[in-house]
């Protein structure tokens, strides 16, 4: 349950909201406070441990480090101000231990507070009002066995007029719908499973998917992509040139568990979601992801114009890539499979925004490392090495060479990255 992040992420990312009661009423009487659910009942508490995980709860609601899960405290960036992880441990005083179940249930699903205030859609119940209520409750059973943490948390640190919490009443008339899924009968199980992960409990549009200037989900470009956070969080549809066309079910479902494939290798947001989330997910469940994901058509843009060998900038770029990139990622962009990521075969490289790419070049980046691929390759920095201009040219290269048609990259987008970098850095 995240409330911080307007989406996982993390990432987010990103990365707690609720409709006026003038709009929602409960359809359920308030039960006393607190739990009444079976503290011996250990199937659900195992249950309710997994979809927590399942939900990346522990991204937001956690600081890393701090040794207090789900105690809250983790600031959040979001375009509109940062918000805070809410405590979301059963503490009495701070956490939702006086909560009785029926709220906690309301603020997951319908984004209504323990007082009746609105949450912010950084906690993604536009996205969890989809889970089933025995979800729902699992969830609850297993938050209440987490060690009791006292930890007072504001989460709401938005500019004015932002911090007005009544003024979500209008948000959610505009971009919430509530309502449980509804499994599709012309379907498989495998893929309404996986649409029931990916479109509710995985909230993975509240990173993917593209949002209005008031953070609300463009349904018409679902999972079609979304820069936030300092990333571009890519698009996942089947769109062969853009998003996962080229890579099968079983090539998502090992990205998933691994953050490694044949082709590519996690990093940054989508590194932390695979470290504390998906890496820990039944393999059924990852399969079934995969299976939804391939079954959206996207949007397929037409190629970009493809820049002549011959342009100047082109030619920049290649003499860059051979003296800095080739000894890793090979003089065809292929790399080498589970260590180097292919440049050659990579949808992300052809990105329509190239925010994660600028990002890895003057960062650096260290690739995610998992149990089953236990290996995390870095990427050095090279922002004392190459001007603008140049990182300008050799990312030009890397995303028109071997075939493909992407948008130049300009040297005033490079450096706003690196601006980026220097004040996220405090330099």
């Amino acid at each position: 349950m995240r409330e911080p992040r307007m989406r996982r992420s993390g990432g987010a990312a990103l990365a707690a909201a609720i409709f006026a009661s003038s709009l929602v009423a409960s359809s359920r009487a308030q039960d006393k406070v607190g739990t009444s659910l079976d503290p011996e009942n250990f199937d659900q508490i195992e249950r309710g441990r997994y979809l927590a995980i399942a939900g990346d709860c522990t991204s937001c609601h956690t600081v890393p480090g701090s040794g207090q899960p789900f105690a809250g405290g983790r600031p959040i960036e979001t375009p509109f101000g940062a918000v805070v992880g809410a405590n979301i441990t059963p503490d009495s005083e701070t956490g939702i231990g006086a909560w009785s179940d029926e709220t906690f249930v309301q603020a997951l699903r319908e984004g209504k507070g323990h007082d009746g205030e609105l949450l912010y859609p950084a906690m993604p119940y536009v996205y969890y009002t989809k889970l089933t209520e025995p979800d729902a409750l699992a969830i609850r059973a297993y938050l209440n066995t987490v060690k009791p943490v006292r930890n007072a948390v504001v989460s709401d640190t938005l500019p004015f007029p932002l911090d007005i919490r009544q003024g979500m009443a209008a948000w959610n008339a505009l971009y919430f719908a509530s309502g449980e899924f509804k499994p599709d009968p012309a379907k498989s199980t495998e893929w309404n499973r996986g649409a029931y992960l990916v479109e509710g409990l995985g909230h993975c549009g509240a990173c993917h998917t593209p949002k209005s200037a008031l953070g609300g989900d463009d349904p018409a470009h679902a999972f079609e992509g979304y820069a936030l956070q300092g990333w571009f969080a890519p698009n996942i549809t089947n769109d062969n040139e853009r998003g996962l066309g080229g890579w099968s079910v079983a090539d998502i479902a090992a990205y998933l568990k691994n953050g490694h494939n044949p082709t590519t290798a996690s990093t940054g947001i989508m590194a932390e979601e695979i470290t504390l989330s998906s890496s820990h997910m039944s393999d059924a469940d990852l399969t079934a992801i995969a299976t939804y994901l391939k079954a959206l058509p996207g949007q397929t843009a037409a190629p970009a114009a493809a820049i002549p060998a011959s342009d100047p900038e082109m030619v920049a770029g290649e003499a860059i890539y051979a003296d800095e990139c080739s000894a890793c990622h090979g003089s065809d962009g292929k790399g080498v499979a589970y260590l180097f990521p292919s440049l050659a075969g990579s949808s992300n490289v052809r990105s329509a925004d190239p925010t994660s790419l600028i990002r890895i070049v003057i960062e650096g980046a260290r690739s995610v490392a998992t149990a089953g691929e236990p290996t995390g390759p870095g990427m050095p920095s090279f922002a004392w090495k190459l001007s603008d201009d140049q990182a300008a040219a050799v990312l030009t290269y890397i995303r028109n060479a071997w075939g493909a048609t992407s948008p130049a990259v300009g040297a005033s987008q490079v450096s706003q990255g690196r601006k980026r970098a220097s004040t996220a850095s405090g330099r």
